[in-house]
């Protein structure tokens, strides 16, 4: 009877456990299916759409025929395009230690003052993340302005005229001042939790040690802050290469002083909107999307660390 009971009853428990599963199993879609539609319909199949427009050329004479790579290889000749790249590239190499600096120097101070001004600090420095994109563009092309905008009246009390940031030759640091007002904060953020995360014992043995704050603050709490800097050094590489909001609502404003072609993504945008060339725009961004992935991929083998979490 043992002989038989046995087998019985193990094959009632595997197939409990089996239906288990699969009830798991199903459930575990039913949570996922939503958002993997989503994801689907509105990231996967544009995507995939536009790779496939990318291969196409359009002309009035020869109408659509398939030219595979040529539009990739036309992108990586053009002038607009190049020159494009090579801007956000300068922009980047400015722009990412000035927001890093900033962000940083502002989570190093809020972590030393604990009361309820740095409370209310950190809430307003983070403020501007917040804003939306199209909303503080507008809101600085009418601080700039050099007509009615509050630099003009500050200057006019001097006799003096202010700087002109929509202008070509300030433009670039007008924009550097906008994008850093703007991401500064919530890199901020993401310093200051990362502080709030080390061991409060450190400081204190560095303290009876005789360690001043400055010294705790190089030796101790900046080089344990370095993946945190890794990973807002990535996001902001991935932004500033992919430049289009802040440039695209001053364009109106800065007159004649941002082209269509100031930025890759603003090229691509005047060639699939406005010149109604999809085929040579969705190229031109999947152009810029293969820049984007070589410049991260250098730069995370160039810092890789072992046991970095972005490593």
């Amino acid at each position: 009877m043992t002989s038989t009971t046995t087998p019985k009853s193990a094959l009632t428990k595997t197939g409990m456990r089996r239906s288990t599963n699969a009830r798991q199993n199903t459930f575990g879609w039913l949570f996922v299916g939503p958002f993997a539609i989503i994801f689907i319909a509105m990231l996967v199949l544009p995507i995939g759409y536009a790779l496939y427009l990318s291969m196409f050329q359009k002309s009035l004479i020869g109408g659509t025929r398939f030219v595979l790579f040529g539009n990739y290889a036309k992108a990586f000749t053009d002038p607009s395009f190049l020159d494009g790249v090579w801007f956000v590239v300068r922009f980047s190499l400015v722009l990412i230690p000035l927001q890093m600096a900033v962000s940083l120097a502002i989570a190093l101070i809020l972590d030393i003052v604990i009361t309820r001004f740095a409370r209310f600090s950190r809430l307003m420095i983070f403020m501007p993340y917040a804003i939306p994109t199209v909303i503080g563009a507008l809101m600085w092309g009418f601080l700039y302005s050099d007509n009615f905008g509050p630099l003009a009246e500050i200057f006019g009390l001097f006799g003096a005229s202010p700087p002109d940031f929509l202008s070509s030759s300030l433009i670039f640091y007008g924009l550097l001042n906008i994008v850093t007002w703007q991401w500064a904060g919530y890199y901020m953020i993401i310093l200051y939790a990362a502080l709030q995360g080390i061991d409060p014992t450190l400081y204190e043995a560095a303290r009876i040690d005789g360690a001043s704050q400055w010294q705790i603050v190089l030796r101790i709490k900046i080089p344990l802050l370095t993946p945190a800097l890794l990973l807002i050094l990535v996001f902001a590489l991935i932004g500033t290469l992919q430049f289009f909001n802040e440039p695209k609502i001053l364009q109106q404003l800065a007159a004649g002083a941002i082209p269509d072609d100031f930025t890759p993504n603003m090229y691509a945008y005047q060639q699939a909107f406005s010149l109604a060339n999809y085929n040579y725009g969705a190229a031109i961004s999947f152009a810029l999307g293969a820049v984007v992935f070589i410049c991260v991929y250098i730069f995370l083998f160039a810092t890789r660390k072992r046991g970095s979490f972005i490593s």
